[in-house]
């Protein structure tokens, strides 16, 4: 069995510690069982390690390549979209890698999930059922449906032909309002999780009537021509054979600062203090400046380098059209090193703070509008500069001229300041920017 995770998206509702390199299913909020602190992406992962046989392959883009790499390192395939398109595209790439890449049978089930739902584990021991039916041959697409909890306008409707655990799949239903969808729940309507299970056969062969390619790699190069278009729209709407499971336990999308205080573990995280008259009230703290809270009710209060979000609960998921057009220049990126902050930004400079993992280091590049100066705060490594090693300590700094290849490993956790000084300094495209 193979699992595609679907990792895109960039979270605006969970502004300002979301953004476009930066999404939900990165943030570190939830603790694991040695009671460390772990993201969604880690989370999932964990549970589908613990509850299925399955391959797993994350399908994203190549601006949320390095944190996934960051967070998972070498212990999951990555499919990566050339261009940003729709979910179509990128789970008919996927499918080519599987077959292409890693030699997967035209007759092996894939089933795509999101990345990012909170869940128990036995959401997972439900996706891994959908191999024996997707393998029967029964149906084309075997989907798993969420029995709502409420009459939500959030999320698309499948309506099934019956009650039973699995069902024929009658139709589906756009995002309803309140009124509407208390009316589909009263025909036994599921929410649509974005869970599809196929034999990858299936998709493959939809993917060369609408695209001429003979592998992945041909694929890769013509991505660019794919429509953009949902795998829903364009696969699942069109099929007349499709059963559906019916799931019946903790689920969540967690989209919503309101959603995510609901199920994080601690009321706050970093350098907080709120007093004994504060309640109901969670604080997420990333600067390295304290933050006090006095007699805050029903409150959520988050502060990162990208901006503070002061805000009542019961206002919170309301966020997204006040903060979708700010001029906020990302300062804050996970890289497969470390990650690196921005610290300051002028016109022609910007100093960054850059911590490396231990064993780890950044490709040999150079760059050609501007020089560095690295100042090594702590820790130890070995820096290259057009050939030439020198190993470095707390204190040492390093020059690089423009046009000097350069790289630096760390011997052990490593943290340095760097300052970029030039007359072509991107300060509102870190991710471009500081790609190495």
């Amino acid at each position: 069995m193979n699992i595609v995770l679907l990792s895109g998206g960039s979270g605006k509702r969970l502004w300002p510690l979301s953004n476009d390199v930066r999404s939900k299913q990165f943030l570190k909020l939830f603790k694991n069982e040695k009671n460390e602190y772990e993201s969604m992406l880690q989370r999932v992962y964990r549970q589908i390690k613990n509850n299925t046989n399955a391959n797993i392959v994350i399908a994203t883009n190549k601006a949320q390549t390095s944190s996934i790499l960051n967070q998972l390192e070498n212990k999951v395939n990555i499919c990566i979209e050339p261009t940003r398109k729709d979910t179509f595209p990128a789970i008919l790439l996927s499918c080519a890698y599987l077959k292409y890449e890693l030699g997967a049978s035209d007759d092996e089930c894939v089933c795509v999930c999101p990345v990012d739902p909170y869940v128990s584990d036995s959401y997972y021991q439900t996706v891994q059922s959908l191999e024996k039916y997707v393998l029967s041959g029964q149906a084309n697409i075997v989907l798993m449906g969420i029995e709502p909890t409420r009459p939500s306008e959030q999320y698309g409707y499948i309506i099934p032909k019956s009650y039973d655990k699995v069902s024929e799949v009658l139709e589906f239903r756009e995002k309803p309002t309140e009124e509407v969808a208390k009316k589909y729940i009263e025909r036994n309507a599921l929410w649509n999780a974005g869970v599809f299970g196929f034999k990858l056969k299936y998709v493959l062969d939809i993917g060369h009537k609408m695209i001429g390619f003979s592998d992945y790699r041909d694929l890769y190069q013509k991505y660019e021509s794919l429509e953009k278009i949902s795998f829903d729209y364009a696969v699942v709407e069109k099929e007349k054979n499709i059963l559906v499971i019916r799931y019946k336990n903790k689920w969540d999308d967690v989209g919503t600062w309101s959603a995510m205080t609901q199920i994080m573990t601690d009321k706050t995280l970093g350098n907080v203090k709120l007093d004994e008259f504060s309640k109901n009230s969670h604080v997420i703290n990333e600067l390295n400046i304290p933050i006090v809270g006095m007699g805050l009710n029903d409150m959520v209060v988050v502060a990162s380098a990208d901006g503070i979000l002061v805000s009542a609960k019961n206002r919170c998921d309301k966020i997204k059209p006040y903060v979708e057009n700010l001029d906020n220049k990302i300062k804050f990126a996970e890289k497969s090193w470390g990650n690196l902050q921005v610290i300051d930004a002028t016109q022609n400079s910007l100093t960054c703070k850059i911590t490396i993992k231990k064993g780890k280091q950044m490709s040999y590049h150079h760059h050609e509008f501007r020089e560095e100066i690295w100042t090594i705060v702590s820790g130890e490594g070995i820096v290259v500069v057009d050939g030439i090693k020198k190993q470095v300590k707390s204190g040492d700094v390093i020059k690089i001229s423009i046009g000097c290849n350069h790289s630096v490993k760390a011997l052990t956790d490593l943290t340095i300041v760097e300052v970029q000084i030039g007359e072509y300094i991107k300060t509102d495209k870190i991710k471009q920017e500081i790609d190495f």
